[in-house]
């Protein structure tokens, strides 16, 4: 027990004592590492090229999509219109540049390495952090990584399942005329699938942005509750950037993100609570 609280001193007071440019040397290592597990998994996806395509990229085209079957059974239990209950989709998608499936190839293996490897990314982060943390922060920086991963991960299905097959049946399947038929660029859609799955990912990760952000003195509950309406505000823009043009899918969209904004205020006053005890704490002794 003595060895190991010896260590940890030991590797805090290194960690003080290194100058900005050996900080800066132990970031590159850490940002080599997390680009070679990026670059690893995305040559697994380039090489796995039916599974990301056929499967997963093209899998909300398929009219018997997991969504819109569970839509279809929703809407028909519900005795309203049969909208999502689909036996094609009314559009193909068509290929125009010499290079554009290639360069569709590696590009989508990029954001596939980057999903799979966000973990490690995440991990290598706090790793980084870790030196300049005591021992019960580093305890609650464990449980901060895994929330990071897990929450990345539900915005990732969250895109996938459920805005993904929304945009795409309803931007696909929009006509302004019976003598139009839909032919969708390559690049266009999977900008689309790749754009909206990603992005949502990110945006899932607001209560770990605010944790730290909190942790650093940069926000405070009050600052967000003062701000709230702005906050929604952004939010509605975000949800009709990356949401077909309706009311429905932008509530869809909106609420969870609203849900994890309420969340990051608790999450931002308990630890600015936490701070104010030990800070408190300092102070008596």
């Amino acid at each position: 027990m003595l060895l190991k609280k010896s260590a940890l001193s030991m590797a805090d007071s290194n960690s003080s004592n290194m100058s900005f440019l050996q900080h800066l040397e132990v970031l590159r290592w850490h940002l080599v590492r997390s680009t070679v597990a990026i670059v690893a998994l995305a040559i697994f996806c380039f090489l796995a090229k039916s599974v990301v395509f056929d499967v997963i990229i093209f899998g909300p085209k398929d009219p018997k999509f997991i969504t819109y079957q569970l839509f279809c059974e929703a809407t028909q239990a519900l005795g309203t219109t049969e909208l999502f209950c689909l036996e094609e989709m009314p559009f193909d998608i068509l290929n125009t540049k010499m290079a554009g499936q290639f360069s569709t190839h590696i590009w989508v293996s990029l954001i596939g390495g980057f999903i799979l490897a966000f973990p490690y990314v995440l991990f290598e982060v706090w790793r980084f952090v870790k030196p300049g943390l005591h021992p019960k922060e580093r305890t609650y920086s464990r449980w901060v990584l895994f929330f990071g991963g897990f929450l990345f991960a539900l915005g990732v299905g969250f895109g996938y399942f459920l805005i993904v097959p929304l945009s795409i049946q309803f931007l696909g399947g929009y006509t302004i005329s019976q003598e139009i038929t839909n032919l969708i660029d390559l690049i266009s859609y999977i900008s689309t699938v790749s754009t909206v799955t990603l992005a949502t990912g990110l945006i899932f990760e607001l209560p770990v942005v605010v944790y730290f952000l909190a942790r650093g003195g940069l926000i405070t509950p009050q600052w967000m509750r003062t701000y709230r309406r702005h906050a929604i505000v952004v939010i509605l823009v975000l949800s009709a950037i990356i949401t077909p043009p309706d009311i429905a899918s932008q509530i869809l969209v909106s609420f969870p993100i609203l849900l994890l904004y309420e969340l990051s205020i608790k999450i931002c006053k308990r630890v600015v609570e936490k701070q104010e005890k030990a800070s408190h704490a300092l102070t008596k002794s």
